[in-house]
């Protein structure tokens, strides 16, 4: 059995390396819809519609857990996912998102204010402001929307994406962390730290995620008995072009992505 990584784009395959760094003897298959991003404007009804799609392709694919790198599935279908689709489609599944490993990394570091800044649907459905307070109920937390950074950031125009970061981050009001939540984000990391001062602590999923998993893994015996070790990394999207491999090769320069009509 292998784990699987989902994401709407190719910034999961981000998320996908920190976790092969961290593990690399096991078996991976990662799948980005790219044919239908980006999820962070679309309906709820529909993020949900694509990433039960998506998971019962990685389940077809022999996957027994199965990461949703992508924050606006996880604020929406997630839940879901574990309390009633895993139950009568899967039940020997598990499905972990990245919302949780996130808010936990983020308080642990010392902060009196704590900034989000994601696509406008986990936004809108304030998912870590939520677990946050879980944490700490007093906990100011300040969450910005946006919307355009992933299309920069997929049609590989660093320059609006600096851009963009740059606007984005003037809108916090004094926070000390800043949790980039969205799996495309660390791409662009060094533009939230350039235009944030010094004393922000940046919180990037991709520092943070391959400890979790193998955290996760330790924890989990039962689970990680049956996964596989043959250092096999499957990449799959639902939409191929000459800017997709490109952004691939430029993360894995060995292995090649390839187009797949994901149904399971």
């Amino acid at each position: 059995m292998k784990i699987g990584i989902f994401d709407s784009g190719l910034g999961g395959l981000v998320i996908t390396k920190a976790c092969i760094k961290a593990l690399p003897e096991y078996d991976y298959v990662y799948y980005g819809d790219t044919k239908n991003l980006p999820y962070g404007e679309k309906t709820s009804g529909q993020i949900l519609s694509l990433t039960i799609e998506a998971m019962k392709f990685l389940i077809s694919q022999k996957c027994a857990l199965i990461i949703i790198a992508c924050n606006t599935a996880t604020s929406i279908a997630l839940r879901y996912l574990q309390q009633r689709f895993l139950p009568a489609y899967a039940p020997d599944v598990k499905i972990l998102g990245v919302v949780i490993p996130t808010v936990e990394a983020a308080t642990a570091v010392n902060g009196k204010r704590i900034g989000v800044v994601a696509t406008s649907v986990t936004v809108q459905s304030h998912i870590y402001e939520a677990e946050l307070r879980k944490i700490n109920p007093d906990l100011p937390v300040e969450e910005v929307a946006a919307p355009k950074l992933v299309p920069a950031i997929e049609n590989n125009d660093f320059a609006v994406a600096e851009k963009l970061a740059a606007e984005y981050a003037s809108e916090f009001h004094e926070i000390d962390n800043l949790i980039l939540g969205c799996t495309h984000y660390p791409l662009v990391k060094e533009f939230f730290r350039k235009a944030l001062p010094d004393n922000v602590n940046i919180i990037s999923q991709d520092e943070l995620i391959g400890a979790k998993l193998q955290d996760y893994l330790e924890r989990h015996l039962e689970i990680d008995i049956t996964l596989s070790r043959n250092h096999d990394y499957r990449f799959l999207v639902s939409d191929l072009n000459e800017h997709y491999q490109k952004v691939a090769a430029s993360l894995f320069p060995d292995i090649p992505v390839c187009e797949i009509e994901a149904h399971a």
